[in-house]
Formats: structure tokens, sequence, C-alpha cells
């Protein structure tokens, strides 16, 4: 996958070092650059980047004005660069993937443009199962008025999770995964042998998964519920749920109804 990318800055130091720093990552190409908000409107609308590494303070249309600007197409992922820490919160409050400080840290770099794929990633899986639904639509209205909802659930849900952790890449298949526990911003997801972490939010993830399968237990802990093996009750209306591993998760009461379901 190419992370096809324009860079907006009025400095032109600033847009050669940026260029410099992105040679390391072999998928990010970089299509063109931008002195000025205007330029930048006209090159999205034009080349439609997936991604715009976009200075906030330049003259004229400010990068908050360039992104209002090319609301009206699908936008490409935004992550804004500047030398002034104020504008953090209406970065975000814009939808930016991040946040960078010039210089640009290259470890920070590099833990943006990971969160770039993972949101390009869920971007084009659902726009290629809306793809397969209207060709359905089209060529077998039949066969998309009797989909059963676990199809329309595999159409919606990921069946591979990337995670990158300790410098390497794994491809996990989510229906080994047992349970995941939130740790702030990481996600600790546990299969039967093996524990990895993922840099995302539990509600991100939550969005990424079936929750026919995948259930909130806790406050900070997601659970496959066919990994359930044995439901253990314990006191005050809390219990444990035994998984295929021999691992258990405390299920507390705020989300007994989850239990509920193996104790008919």
């Amino acid at each position: 996958m190419t992370i096809r990318t324009i860079i907006v800055d009025d400095e032109k130091l600033a847009i050669q070092g940026l260029e410099l720093r992105l040679q390391a990552f072999p998928d990010v190409e970089v299509i063109g650059t931008c002195a000025n908000g205007r330029e930048a409107i006209r090159a999205i609308k034009t080349e439609k980047p997936d991604l715009v590494f976009l200075d906030i303070q330049m003259p004229g249309f400010d990068g908050f004005s360039v992104v209002k600007g090319v609301m009206e197409i699908e936008p490409p992922l935004f992550v804004f660069v500047t030398a002034y820490q104020e504008h953090a919160i209406r970065a975000f409050e814009a939808n930016a993937v991040n946040y960078l400080m010039k210089p640009v840290d290259e470890d920070k770099l590099a833990d943006t443009l990971e969160r770039v794929r993972t949101r390009l990633s869920e971007k084009r899986s659902v726009e290629e199962a809306e793809k397969l639904k209207d060709v359905l639509a089209e060529v077998a209205p039949e066969a998309m008025e009797n989909l059963p909802s676990d199809e329309e659930g595999m159409l919606r849900y990921e069946r591979m999770i990337n995670v990158k952790d300790r410098g390497q890449i794994f491809r996990v298949d989510v229906d080994t995964i047992e349970h995941i526990e939130a740790a702030g911003d990481y996600m600790c997801i546990y299969t039967g042998d093996n524990s990895l972490i993922l840099r995302e939010t539990m509600k991100d993830l939550e969005r990424r998964l079936d929750p026919r399968v995948f259930q909130r237990v806790h406050r900070s802990t997601i659970v496959n519920l066919d990994q359930v093996r044995q439901v253990r009750p314990h006191t005050n209306g809390e219990c444990f749920l035994v998984l295929s591993s021999g691992a258990e998760v405390k299920v507390s009461r705020s989300y007994r109804d989850v239990v509920a379901r193996f104790v008919h």
C-alpha cells in the first residue's frame, strides 16, 4: 500500500527536512509540495492524496482553513506540523491523525505513520466491503435481501489485525485473540501463546471487531466470547471467565449481562 502524500509549508527548508525524513519509509510517496493554503486546496482536490502534512501558521489561508476548504470532497488524512504547541487542541478537533512539533522527531514520525496505515487500512476495508455490496445489489439483489447477518459481519469487521510490536509487524487472526486489555492509548492483545502491544484506543479497536464475538466485560477489558470455556462466580455479583488457554478474566458487575448469555 503506497501512501500518496502532499507536504504543505511556507518554509522551504521545513519541506525539505520532512521530505528527507520520509525517505526512510518506502511506502510513503511524496507526490507534491505546496507553499501556501490556496495551493494546498487546489492540489488536494486535483491529486486526491491519502495524506497531507500541513503547517498551521501560513500567510493567507492557514492550515485549519485548508481543512475547511476541502470538506466538500472526501478529505485525506491530515497531520499538522507546527512550531506552536498551543494549536494542539484545535488540531485534534479537526480530526487530525497527529500533531507534530518542529523539528519533527523521527520516532514520533514513525509512530504517526503507523497510525496513518491503520486508518487507511480501516477505510479501505470499509470501501471494499461497500463496493462488494453494491455489486451484489446490482447483479444479484435477491442475494442481498437474504444475506445472513454473519456474512454482513464478515464484510464489515476485520478478520486480521496488523500489530507493530518490538520492531516487527505481526498479522493476528482475530479468531485467535482471547482477550484484550487497555493501558492508556495502548492495547495488550492476548492470544493463546502470545501477547502483543498495539498503539490504539479501546474505542477505535472495538469498532474494528465483531461485537457479536468481542464484548467488553470490564472498563478496560474485551473478551472473545468464543474462547470462553467456563464461568466462575465470584463475590459482589462479579465473576471470572475461564478462557481456552486457562487464563481468567474478571467480569465487573456493570457488564454482568454479558455473562447471562452463558447461563440461560
